[in-house]
């Protein structure tokens, strides 16, 4: 097995340049930031990057810089968002002279697919990988979502180490937390208002795309947690709402686009996203200045 999943893992953004290229100094800058002030580990080409309308070449580029900057302190998860089992198998091997630490697939998309069709799907990848495999959950991108009892069953297949759920059904994952599984797999909580009652209820593990903007808090309530301070976890995480109120100056399609407009307010970013019309406008834009100025006052 790699590095030990525990944590707080920033889904790093892609910075993006004029002409729409990954901005490889910004990106180095928010590693940095980011590496500094204690995140344990990166997800990189996930959802918040905008892994899905990110080539395989960008990717690489993508994932060298963080590695370079990183410098061996964060393990390394290396998402391949592709379509089909056979698409993803090949991202992988595409990229697996990188030696990031884990691999992190989404079910099949573009339709909905059957449990049985998901877990096929995992099983060959996690045969084909030649790193330890995080399963992810993100049903509301994927039209696929994961029973528990598949999770379960796919936490015995071999090199299959964990699974991020972005679901936001704290049903889903309570339930399956608490059932019986290898101790070596894990679940990882990846819905920013969750992350409190997930730590609560005993994981160790968060990934955060709202963490781009200020991973202090997380990183707090991380320590909290560990420490059984319940009310330090649940004051962090109140902090974090605040933040939060960024997603609320634009339509729920443009959250990505919040949490880069949010993540340049402090030099870090651009604003631009891969697909122009999905930016913030400058009032939106102004609207998150607004609420950040509002939060630093306070």
């Amino acid at each position: 097995m790699n590095r030990q999943i525990r944590g707080v893992i920033p889904a790093i953004l892609t910075s993006l340049t004029e002409d729409r290229e990954p901005d490889l100094q910004l990106l180095a800058k928010q590693t940095e930031y980011l590496a500094s002030s204690g995140a344990h580990g990166f997800l990189i080409g996930g959802t918040t990057a905008e892994g899905a309308f990110l080539s395989t070449e960008q990717k690489r580029r993508i994932f060298k810089t963080v590695k370079e900057v990183s410098r061996g302190r964060q393990f390394l998860y290396l998402a391949a968002l592709q379509p089909s089992t056979p698409q993803v198998v090949k991202e992988i091997h595409q990229m697996e002279d990188l030696e990031p630490d884990y691999f992190v697939a989404v079910t099949p998309y573009y339709g909905e697919k059957d449990q049985e069709t998901i877990k096929g799907h995992y099983t060959m990848l996690a045969s084909e990988s030649p790193v330890p495999l995080i399963l992810y959950n993100i049903p509301g991108r994927t039209q696929s979502p994961m029973t528990v009892e598949t999770v379960l069953e796919l936490s015995r297949v071999e090199n299959v180490a964990g699974i991020k759920d972005s679901s936001g059904d704290f049903m889903f994952f309570a339930r399956g937390f608490l059932e019986d599984y290898p101790e070596d797999f894990t679940w990882i909580i990846g819905e920013d208002l969750l992350d409190a009652s997930a730590l609560l209820l005993g994981t160790r593990s968060i990934v955060t795309g709202l963490g781009n903007v200020r991973i202090e808090h997380y990183i707090d309530m991380f320590k909290a947690a560990e420490q059984g301070d319940a009310e330090k976890v649940k004051e962090c995480q109140r902090i974090l709402n605040q933040y939060r109120s960024i997603f609320g100056v634009c339509p729920s399609t443009k959250i990505n686009a919040a949490l880069k407009a949010g993540t340049a307010y402090y030099g870090r970013s651009t604003r631009r996203m891969i697909m122009q019309a999905m930016e913030l406008t400058d009032q939106e834009y102004a609207q998150v200045e607004k609420i950040l100025s509002g939060l630093e006052r306070g």
